[in-house]
C-alpha cells in the first residue's frame, strides 16, 4: 500500500465530520490498507481517516501487544461507563501531550474490512483508542477534552512510548503550550468545531 501523508493542525478537514461508508469496495479497502502503513510509519497507535483527508468513517487501531492493526468502518460507540483520567497525544498535533478524561470502558461496534459486524466490550488502552479515533471522525480533537486551565506539554525526543497514544511529527505547533487548548475557549477556532457532535454515533471496527 502507500504511506500518506497526516495533516496537522489547524487543517479544516479535521475540523469535519466524516460521512458514513455506504459500501466497503476496493477503494473503501485501499484506504484503510494506506492508514494502517501510515500509523505504522508515524509509530501510532490509532488512525482515523479524515487525518489523511478522507471525509469517510474509517479508523485503525493497532496496540504495542497486537501483531495486526485493526480496521473498523462505520464504527459507533454504544455505551460508555465511568470516568479517568489519561495521558494522550495525537499524530495531528504532533510532539505534544495532554491530560484528558476518558472513560473506564466502553461498548463499541463497527463493520469489518469483510463486513461483518464486529461488537465489544473495550477497557484501559483500547478504549482510551476507540474514543479517541471516534472523535476524530466528528471533529473532536482530544483537545477539547482538557481543562481550561491546562495546557500541552512538549514531548522531548527520547520519549516514544506508542502506549501514549501519539500520533506524529511536525505539527504546526509554535508556542502552542502558550494556548488554551481547550472546548470551553470560544474565540479559539484552532481548537473549537463549529457545533458540538460530541454525542454522535462513531465507529465501526475492522480487523
Amino acid at each position: 500500500m502507500a504511506v500518506r501523508e497526516i495533516l496537522q493542525i489547524p487543517h479544516p478537514v479535521l475540523r469535519q465530520r466524516a460521512r458514513k461508508v455506504r459500501a466497503i469496495d476496493d477503494d473503501i479497502l485501499r484506504i484503510a490498507y494506506d492508514m494502517v502503513d501510515t500509523m505504522r510509519n508515524a509509530s501510532g497507535v490509532g488512525l482515523a481517516a479524515n487525518q489523511v483527508g478522507e471525509l469517510l468513517r474509517v479508523i485503525v487501531i493497532q496496540l504495542p501487544e497486537e501483531e495486526e492493526a485493526r480496521i473498523y468502518i462505520n464504527p459507533e460507540i454504544t455505551l460508555r461507563e465511568g470516568e479517568r483520567r489519561v495521558e494522550e497525544g495525537c499524530l495531528s498535533i504532533a510532539g505534544y501531550k495532554g491530560m484528558v478524561t476518558r472513560s473506564l470502558w466502553i461498548r463499541f461496534r463497527a463493520l469489518d474490512h469483510t463486513s461483518k459486524v464486529v461488537k465489544l466490550r473495550a477497557e484501559e488502552t483500547l478504549s482510551q483508542a476507540l474514543e479517541h479515533e471516534v472523535d476524530h471522525l466528528n471533529g473532536i480533537l482530544y483537545t477539547d477534552h482538557m481543562e481550561a486551565h491546562e495546557k500541552l506539554v512538549k514531548v522531548e525526543p527520547e520519549d516514544d512510548n506508542p502506549a501514549d497514544l501519539d500520533e506524529g511529527d511536525d505539527a504546526h505547533t509554535d508556542n502552542i503550550e502558550d494556548q488554551p487548548h481547550t472546548s470551553h475557549n470560544p474565540e479559539s477556532d484552532l481548537w473549537l468545531p463549529e457545533d458540538d457532535p460530541r454525542n454522535t454515533p462513531a465507529t465501526l471496527k475492522l480487523k
